[in-house]
């Protein structure tokens, strides 16, 4: 009776007029190969953040959507909240 734990980035999406990046992560509980459960967990990287955290994969997709244009909107969204 082998038990094994996998995670594993399954799906990401670029989401919103900021181009939010939303990162899925699947979380795969097996015994002998047979699989026990599956869960998920999400986060979502914006404009700006820290990626070195982030699977190469997912650092590759932040760097081409997040460009600085984008970057700038998002900033002046940000501050525009805050003047409200």
């Amino acid at each position: 009776m082998a038990l094994t734990k996998t995670q594993k980035v399954d799906k990401i999406e670029i989401v919103g007029d900021y181009k939010h990046v939303q990162v899925r992560t699947a979380t795969v509980i097996e015994e002998d190969g047979a699989e026990l459960s599956r869960s998920y967990h999400r986060h979502v990287v914006a404009p700006g953040d820290d990626t070195s955290g982030e699977t190469a994969e997912v650092q590759a997709i932040c760097a081409s959507v997040h460009t600085d244009e984008v970057k700038a909107a998002y900033q002046a969204h940000l501050e525009a909240q805050d003047n409200v």
